[in-house]
């Protein structure tokens, strides 16, 4: 089973030989400053031939010596300099498929090879605290680097600092003032491989700046190459079925889904079209896992609200019973999904139809009048959609209606973020106030799924002889609420009846 852990590091180029650490126990904070010796590390990295994971910033190693000997596999975070997961495997001779399976959406079919050997000798200290509790870990690396298969090497000697598992961040700038006191510069290269490479001939050539958008093609590929970057880097997010990674894949993959719909005059609909199904099944596929999830969560949400005396039976054991049966499904299913040949057809579809779009006379146009013109069409279909089923008796056919209409939001929605660069303040107006008409009508929908559910679990508690009691009760109270966001949505509709855009 692979471990994870969240690394919080800075590194550092050492001055010129020869070279000794500062005092760090000037350092505020630290009580002493431990030598814990000098270990070898030999590390092999492995990327594609033409480096698709460095040119990510992510980095696959298999290491020995030290204490954490074994395969690990680096991810950025997006929540601050320095802050990347690690994912460990013991040692093995190959690349491990867990590990393999979590860059399957950056390398493809394209095998992971070695590229880059390293050796250091690590020199380590440990600072504390006065209770003796470790703060950050000090390690002077003298590293010498050569590439697999050729003559080339470089070798250079480097300073990490790294927090201490659970400590502070703030700590690490107090230590950051103190080398850069001493004349310690932070290193410019993000990692060991992204300097060894670079010394080694063999430098990622930089992802080229994305020219300022001025057509409406300029923006809708823009548009598709953000969420097409989002998709792939939830991959391994959702794989390590981490919190919200599969809400996120799939709005990317409806995202990209509505800009084919919406803007039929820019990108040809005859090689959308196809790619859109296919991005259609992704989401139902992924559906399974993020509807299960939000389910449960309202449910329990609503059982925790009930007071104690009106729990009559077993009521939160039914919930766990029905939860973790749907839920082992859901992940094996998505699991299996994401190993599929089909998913890495859809990704590599993807990069075809971004890398060569099949533009229409539209995409010349200049982008603020295409944009502001779709958006105002992708509302006026929400329109009719909120007055027919506004027009509709309460029951399942405006149930049916009103998520029709939800559906109409998102993609209005849609339209007005990517129309956010060229219309600027009022597209957001536009995009703020169609999220709300929408988030109404996903509560309202949420209601309907929950209604259904509740359903299913009392005919579950009856068959095995529990009362039901509970489960009627509460399925009264997702009635109420959806009859609540049906009295809402007219005053909210209201607020977002006009679009407000510039004409075409």
């Amino acid at each position: 089973m692979a471990e994870t852990k969240r690394e919080i590091e800075r590194k550092y180029d050492a001055p010129a030989e020869p070279f000794g650490l500062p005092d760090l126990h000037k350092v505020p904070g630290v009580s002493d400053v431990a030598g814990q010796g000098v270990v070898e590390l030999d590390a092999v990295y492995y990327d594609t031939a033409d480096q698709r994971l460095a040119a990510h910033h992510i980095t696959l190693r298999r290491r020995t010596g030290g204490y954490d000997a074994g395969w690990h596999l680096k991810l950025p975070v997006a929540v601050g300099d320095g802050v990347r997961d690690e994912v460990h495997e013991p040692l093995s001779d190959e690349v491990p498929p867990t590990l393999a399976a979590l860059v399957r959406s950056r390398v493809r079919d394209a095998p992971l090879v070695p590229v880059v050997r390293l050796r250091s000798s690590r020199a380590v200290s440990h600072l504390t605290d006065a209770g003796g509790a470790l703060l950050a870990e000090v390690c002077v690396d003298a590293v010498r680097a050569e590439r697999v298969g050729g003559e080339q090497r470089a070798a250079w000697t480097e300073i990490e600092v790294e927090l201490a598992d659970d400590g502070d961040p703030a700590f690490l700038a107090k230590v950051d003032k103190r080398l850069r006191k001493a004349g310690i510069e932070r290193a410019a290269a993000t990692s060991k491989l992204a300097r060894a490479l670079d010394e080694t001939g063999a430098r990622v050539p930089a992802a080229p700046g994305a020219a300022e958008p001025v057509t409406a093609g300029d923006h809708v590929l823009a548009r598709l190459r953000e969420q097409r970057d989002a998709l792939v880097a939830l991959d391994p997010a959702v794989r390590r079925d981490l919190p919200d990674a599969v809400h996120k894949m799939r709005v990317a993959t409806r995202r990209l889904r509505s800009a084919f719909k919406t803007y039929k005059k820019v990108l040809d609909p005859a090689v959308t079209g196809p790619l859109g199904e296919e991005l259609k099944w992704l989401a139902g596929e992924l559906g399974v896992d993020r509807d299960r999830e939000v389910l449960t969560e309202r449910l329990t949400e609503r059982i925790d609200a009930l007071p104690r005396t009106l729990l009559l039976g077993p009521v939160r054991g039914r919930l766990q019973i029905w939860a973790v049966a749907r839920r082992i499904g859901a992940r094996q299913h998505v699991d299996a999904v994401l190993d599929s040949r089909r998913y890495l057809a859809l990704l590599e579809a993807l990069d075809a139809l971004i890398a060569q779009p099949p533009l229409r006379p539209g995409a010349h146009r200049p982008g603020a009048a295409v944009l502001a013109k779709t958006a105002c069409k992708d509302h006026a279909r929400l329109a009719a959609r909120i007055e027919r089923a506004l027009a509709m008796a309460p029951g399942t056919e405006r149930d049916h209606a009103l998520h029709d209409a939800r559906k109409a939001a998102k993609r209005a929605r849609y339209a007005g973020e990517t129309a956010v660069p060229a219309l600027g303040k009022k597209a957001k107006k536009f995009t703020k106030r169609v999220k709300k008409v929408q988030s109404l009508l996903g509560d309202h929908q949420d209601s309907v799924v929950a209604r259904e559910a509740l359903r299913e679990l009392a005919v579950q508690a009856h068959a095995a002889g529990e009362t039901a009691f509970a489960w009627g009760l509460l399925y009264g109270q997702e009635q109420a609420a959806g009859a609540r966001d049906e009295r809402e949505l007219p005053g909210v509709w209201q607020r977002a009846a006009k679009p407000r855009l510039p004409a075409g």
